[in-house]
């Protein structure tokens, strides 16, 4: 088998090999996802009614092939094709289209997500936008970049100033759905839509709050270290840190404050 770069460097740089991976994953990703998009596609439904294409499948498919590839002792967890050699130190996550009903109707806010964990933690996390040319990149314990540029959140921490988003109002019902309408009356706005872009541009600075529920670990974990290497905070609706075995409640926030509140609102 063929030794992974990985395997021979020094913990310094091990960061930067998955970086270049993750680049690399980007860029291949990027030009399928446009090739598809606004095309006639079949839309197939998947067992739990989401809509899936020949595009979700083939940037998944070609992801996977570079990570065995470089990275072979490496777990990987994507949305399309499940997960394989879980339980190693590293574990790739990837949705390939994250908006797939966004990308089949033509709305070019939807999203290649990508993270690279290291023993259950998110360490690497990007957004990319194909149709907008726009790449967040999050490492931690640095700060976060958009299209190479530092980027931060709003510093918001009043809430009836804030700004909050998700992706569609149809994901809350019962208590969830009356602990979002909670807090969502007490901010100056709240919007639907944007599916992984709107942390995006909570990241960037440009909305304060996003809270959602039945997302899946592909959803978030790239999502986690984009939001905290801009100054945010990001948990599940109880404040535990986000992992594969998170029951998909997320709250998403521009400072400590902000999210502070939003919890105790929606727990109420």
């Amino acid at each position: 088998m063929q030794q992974s770069p990985v395997a021979s460097a020094s913990a310094s740089s091990i960061l930067q090999i998955h970086l270049a991976t993750a680049r690399d994953l980007v860029a291949t990703a990027r030009p399928i996802a446009r090739r598809y998009f606004r095309q006639r596609l079949t839309v197939e439904r998947k067992a739990d009614a989401s809509p899936v294409t020949v595009a979700d499948r083939g940037i998944e498919a070609e992801l996977r092939a570079i990570l065995t590839a470089r990275h072979p002792e490496h777990a990987i967890f994507g949305e399309e094709q499940g997960a394989e050699r879980l339980g190693a130190r590293f574990t790739w996550v990837i949705d390939p289209i994250d908006g797939t009903k966004s990308f089949v109707t033509g709305m070019p806010l939807f999203g290649t997500l990508i993270a690279l964990l290291e023993n259950g933690r998110p360490q690497l996390g990007l957004i990319d936008m194909p149709m907008l040319d726009e790449l967040w990149i999050g490492e931690a314990g640095q700060g976060t970049r958009l299209n190479g540029q530092p980027c931060r959140t709003s510093g918001c921490s009043d809430p009836a100033t804030a700004t909050l988003y998700a992706t569609s109002p149809d994901m809350f019902t019962g208590t969830e759905l009356a602990s979002f309408e909670r807090l969502s009356g007490q901010v100056a706005l709240r919007r639907f839509g944007g599916d992984c872009y709107a942390y995006a541009l909570l990241a960037a600075g440009h909305i304060d709050l996003v809270v959602e529920v039945g997302l899946q670990p592909y959803d978030y974990l790239p999502l986690v270290p984009v939001i905290e290497g801009a100054g945010g905070v990001i948990t599940d609706w109880n404040g535990q840190p986000l992992g594969l075995g998170a029951d998909g409640r997320v709250v998403a926030a521009a400072t400590p404050a902000l999210h502070r509140w939003a919890l105790g609102t929606l727990l109420g």
